[in-house]
């Protein structure tokens, strides 16, 4: 038991104090290449413009560098591959105990974090250089439906996996259908990652996210998947020092894009697969993703339908700032309405 806490905290620490370390260097060239939006402002869901956004952020925008996603999965990727490394120079020590390299339970997400974290990279880069018009979103979805697409099939034809658990009422089968369901996961969880748009508040949520996704595979001794979720928290942390009001840098595609991928990859993974409870306690643990983008399609719905907004500004989070709401407030308050849901999702994968 104490080992395996051991190997948890190591590489989350380790994460956390490689980003801290590579943050200065990642600064320097966001602000030497100017990666900031050199159009501010942003056009609603509609495709109007976003007033009551630009009225909060369309100043900052052209100041604040994009890409500190970089910072998160930079860390990650050093961590894991050091360990890698120092595992196989020293086969005859612990060491090899803390290598996050299984293919039995990291290699999927952890090949998933690079190739989100790397399109998501490529579409920050046009945003900036071609004015605020990044990669297509409809070949972004299919990215994320492909990927998806790709693990969904594996788990089915290799493992055998066509269920999802439902807490204290057994499971349901799915079939084949669990490839189509996991990719619907897969582009919700991506469409969540505009809660990437407050200082503060993206890194926060995900943290809490990633460190409760670590306790349930922890749980279900899967310790090694644990330790990633570890790093991955303990990555996110290094980024949130940073990015705290008045943020250096912002998440943006290359961050949120990894991150809600390789989210829906270890809900899949704890879920039947370790005879856990993953993707069911997803919507509770990840509540305040849920609300985010359930809060852009009522958006939508109301205008299109009523020709009324139900919100001052979607997502949720702009409308608190539009009603007056400081964002620190609104990051702090949904930081705790985070750790909330987080404490009552691994409650139930537990105790189910």
């Amino acid at each position: 038991m104490i080992i395996d806490i051991v190997k948890i905290f190591v590489p989350t620490a380790a994460a956390f104090l490689i980003g801290i370390a590579i943050t200065p260097v990642v600064t320097h060239y966001l602000f030497y290449f100017k990666a900031w939006k050199k159009t501010p402002g942003k056009t609603a869901l509609d495709g109007t413009e976003a007033t009551e956004f630009n009225k909060i952020h369309k100043e900052g925008e052209g100041k604040t560098p994009r890409m500190g996603g970089i910072v998160i999965w930079g860390s990650v990727f050093i961590t894991t591959v050091l360990l890698w490394i120092l595992s196989r120079l020293f086969p005859n020590s612990l060491i090899p105990y803390f290598d996050l390299l299984t293919r039995s339970q990291t290699w999927i997400p952890f090949a998933t974090l690079l190739i989100g974290s790397l399109v998501g990279l490529l579409n920050d880069i046009y945003d900036i250089a071609h004015h605020g018009n990044g990669l297509r979103l409809r070949t972004r979805l299919v990215i994320v439906s492909l990927v998806a697409g790709g693990v969904a099939w594996w788990f089915y034809s290799r493992l055998g996996v066509t269920t999802v658990s439902i807490p204290f009422d057994g499971f349901i089968d799915l079939g084949i259908l669990i490839i189509p369901f996991f990719i619907l996961v897969s582009l919700g969880l991506y469409a969540s990652g505009v809660i990437d748009g407050i200082d503060g508040l993206s890194g926060g949520i995900f943290a809490t996210i990633f460190a409760a996704y670590a306790g349930v595979a922890f749980y279900e001794q899967q310790i090694t998947l644990a330790a990633f979720c570890g790093t991955i928290a303990g990555a996110i942390l290094a980024f949130l020092w940073f990015n705290i009001p008045p943020a250096r840098f912002w998440m943006t595609e290359t961050g949120t894009m990894g991150l809600t991928m390789t989210l829906a990859v270890v809900a899949l993974m704890t879920d039947t697969h370790a005879e856990g409870y993953g993707l069911s306690v997803l919507p509770i643990i990840g509540l305040p993703l849920v609300l985010t983008v359930l809060s852009n399609i009522l958006q939508v719905g109301s205008k299109r339908l009523f020709n009324k907004k139900l919100f001052r500004v979607a997502p949720l989070h702009h409308h608190f700032e539009a009603i007056g709401w400081p964002g620190y407030k609104v990051t702090m308050r949904y930081w705790i309405f985070g750790i909330i849901c987080a404490l009552i999702g691994v409650s139930i994968a537990i105790s189910s």
